[in-house]
């Protein structure tokens, strides 16, 4: 099920993902459904990542993209629930390809995330990165998502 709600009702990224600026690196969420998720970014010079002496905001940047639209997902979910974002870890991608080297600045992205598994806290996602209905990069996301309890434990372990 799809759930397209007036812009207005969505909250901003800032509230939807586990990060700070300059780290939100997506413009928008456009549409989110119990398995997928339809997000928008404009690239542009100020963008985080943005090579200023290439002039182009470079396509392995596209595996983060693909990572913070899951990210919105899950935040647009645990909005919804009344939760704060949790925090996930990309464990790692397959098969990431790009038919280019660099995302087009200034042109309107759409990257699209899918669920295709669930096991315990271990999700895939088949993603994609498009400009005007042609894929420009594609991939398989491995996400981990920690329980609260979990989470705990590795901050703990690493405090020590």
């Amino acid at each position: 099920m799809t759930h397209n709600v007036p812009s207005a009702e969505i909250p901003p990224l800032s509230r939807l993902l586990p990060h700070d600026t300059p780290m939100i690196l997506l413009d928008t969420l456009i549409a989110v459904s119990d398995s997928s998720v339809h997000c928008q970014l404009t690239p542009t010079a100020t963008h985080f990542f943005f090579d200023a002496d290439a002039g182009e905001l470079p396509g392995y940047v596209g595996i983060e993209l693909m990572a913070q639209a899951v990210a919105a997902w899950d935040g647009y979910h645990a909005w919804l629930d009344g939760r704060a974002p949790a925090v996930g870890f990309l464990l790692g991608s397959r098969q990431y390809q790009a038919s280019c080297s660099a995302f087009p600045v200034d042109q309107l992205l759409d990257i699209y995330a899918e669920q295709v598994t669930v096991s315990h806290n271990m999700v895939v996602f088949r993603c994609r990165i498009e400009q005007s209905g042609q894929v420009l990069a594609s991939s398989q996301l491995n996400v981990f998502v920690p329980s609260p309890t979990q989470l705990a434990e590795m901050e703990e372990g690493v405090s020590q």
